[in-house]
């Protein structure tokens, strides 16, 4: 849009103005869009560091326990053990907005774990192993939705930065340009008029 070729009249300063207004409006918005979202960028950030070392630690654990099992039971019975273990089904997925943009979280159902065989069978070794799997595999889930909701609002910022500075650099100045050009030729117009009235009177 090239704003110097706009008409110099009153009726266009006052157009130019408003749209001024408009374009400096949605600069603040979308600024406080990205300080927003840069800080929910941050938090999650620190969440998917934090379950990283809790992952770490609960593998760890569980690997302790499978091989403690493994050592009282045998690998083939563990095995056994483990083709009975129902599919994963402890977590849900629903949405929300962050500024606009739709993020996935997930949300658990509050059931108590069960240890799918029977405990008179095997040994605790196997039941921390069977439980501390089930929290890695749950914290993993986590962590990937923290990786979709990062990726997802850091495109946004990349977005809404790129936004920011158009605003800034393009069409604010534009308009700034365009509203004084107007107002200079507007002010040159009734200096003249003044002139000429003047010489008139004379």
């Amino acid at each position: 849009m090239i704003f110097n070729q706009t008409i110099p009249t009153k009726g266009n300063l006052i157009n130019l103005k408003q749209q001024y207004k408009l374009a400096k409006q949605g600069h603040d918005l979308l600024e406080k869009k990205r300080n927003i979202i840069m800080k929910e960028l941050v938090d999650l950030i620190e969440q998917a560091q934090e379950i990283q070392e809790r992952i770490l630690k609960i593998f760890e654990i569980a690997y302790e326990s499978l091989q403690l099992a493994n050592l009282d039971l045998g690998i083939e019975n563990v095995e056994q053990y483990a083709k009975g273990v129902p599919e994963f089904d402890g977590m849900k997925i629903r949405f929300r907005s962050i500024m606009g943009v739709e993020v996935p979280e997930i949300y658990k159902n509050e059931k108590k774990t069960e240890i799918p065989y029977e405990i008179y069978r095997t040994d605790a070794a196997l039941d921390k192993a069977y439980i501390s799997f089930k929290q890695v595999l749950e914290l993993i889930t986590e962590a990937a939705m923290i990786e979709n909701k990062v990726y997802k609002l850091a495109y946004e910022v990349k977005k809404t930065k790129k936004r920011v500075s158009a605003l800034e650099n393009v069409v604010i100045p534009q308009l700034q340009s365009s509203i004084k050009f107007i107002q200079d030729t507007l002010e040159e117009f009734e200096r003249e008029e003044f002139f000429k009235l003047k010489k008139l009177k004379k």
